[in-house]
């Protein structure tokens, strides 16, 4: 996959929130919630075989030959006859709220039958009651294979309303040649040779996380003073300049270029600057990072619920599994894909099966938690605080 390609699409988890979609979950709005027994619509997916799917832009598999082909979701049309209007409607979590939430407030269609959204902004969906549960009993690859690492977010018990599409991990990526020694613990970042060398990410949700485990806190159940600490801590980093500033995905630039020797990254950018510059870099320090999951979700009142349902299931099935991670290359949802690469006679596709940053090992999975959510009673105070720091 092009550098361009995982870059574009990275951008959308390091975007802060707009304001629109802080109001709206910062204060809960009783009046937009939607009781269980409002969420369902007219299911036409038995006459009617279609399906309307939203994603982020480049975060499905291209033909290598003509990228308006997407071999797993051409596979699917051709096995089930279900024809899916795929549009990369998403460029960002919050973004996307504003552009669906009057819909979903007022009891109206979205006219999307499945969308992909990180599970920080998934919790405010499913505390508003805008999203449908699945069945899971037709979706028995789902029940089989999903990890069990990413079965049992806080925000939704049993995952009944949504079901990961990728996943990934926030850690450091490092110039390990440049810096000329390994990192090994997120303290380290505050070293006094990397200062003013260092880049921590803009935003809120994607950037506590890592943070707080520096610290020693468990990020499952992090407290109100957990995250004041780590505030504190990163403004007097900022006083001293020893944060260079805060970024979006643009820190794969300052990276490359060696303007940056040391920072917050996602796993998924990392193998691919590897693939160009094999001195960086990606650890996950001993005190551990942040797992995280972008997930599917069928919205109020979408017309073609269980056709949503079976292409779900449809990417849970291994093989199927297999062929976006390996376009994609992040954290496959699908652990028994990695067998399927494994096997491959191709023989960069085996070496992703041994790449702990699609199919972590079981040394890295010990030291990696997947966050509390921020609630929306915390929400406006936590953004309004870390907006300030980061300079927003």
């Amino acid at each position: 996959m092009p550098a361009t390609s995982k870059n574009t699409r990275l951008s959308r988890r390091s975007l802060l929130a707009a304001a629109a979609g802080l109001a709206l979950g910062g204060c809960g709005v009783p009046a937009a919630y939607v009781e269980p027994r409002d969420r369902a619509g007219r299911d036409l997916s038995s006459r009617d075989k279609a399906l309307d799917f939203a994603n982020w832009p480049l975060y499905i598999d291209t033909d290598g030959e003509d990228t308006s082909k997407r071999p797993t979701l051409d596979a699917f049309s051709e096995r089930t006859g279900v024809s899916v209007r795929y549009t990369e409607d998403i460029n960002d979590n919050d973004e996307f709220f504003g552009k669906i939430s009057p819909a979903l407030m007022n009891h109206q269609e979205t006219g999307r039958d499945l969308i992909v959204i990180s599970d920080w902004m998934a919790a405010r969906f499913v505390r508003l009651g805008w999203v449908q549960e699945m069945d899971r009993d037709r979706q028995p690859n789902v029940a089989r294979y999903l990890d069990p690492q990413l079965r049992t977010p806080g925000f939704d018990e049993g995952r009944r309303h949504s079901v990961p599409w990728q996943s990934g991990i926030t850690g450091i990526a490092y110039n390990r040649r440049k810096l000329g020694r390994e990192i090994k613990h997120t303290q380290d970042l505050w070293a006094d040779d990397l200062r003013g060398k260092v880049t921590l990410l803009s935003g809120l949700d994607e950037s506590f996380g890592l943070l707080m485990q520096g610290n020693g806190v468990d990020i499952t159940r992090w407290t109100a003073d957990d995250f004041h600490t780590m505030c504190d801590q990163v403004e007097k980093l900022v006083r001293q300049k020893h944060i260079r500033r805060f970024t979006g995905n643009d820190y794969i630039k300052d990276l490359s270029t060696g303007d940056v020797l040391a920072c917050q990254a996602y796993s998924g950018d990392v193998i691919q600057l590897q693939a160009d510059n094999p001195d960086i870099a990606f650890v996950v320090p001993e005190e551990g990072a942040e797992l995280w999951a972008e997930s599917l979700m069928i919205p109020n009142l979408a017309r073609h619920k269980r056709n949503a349902e079976a292409l779900v299931d449809y990417y849970y099935e291994p093989e199927v599994a297999a062929e976006l991670a390996a376009w994609v290359n992040y954290v496959c949802p699908v652990p028994a894909a990695r067998d399927v690469l494994a096997d491959s006679k191709d023989e960069d596709l085996a070496a992703l099966a041994e790449d702990p940053l699609i199919f972590p090992d079981d040394a890295m999975r010990k030291r990696l938690a997947i966050a509390r959510d921020i609630t929306s009673v915390e929400r406006t105070g936590f953004a309004k605080r870390w907006n300030s720091i980061v300079g927003l």
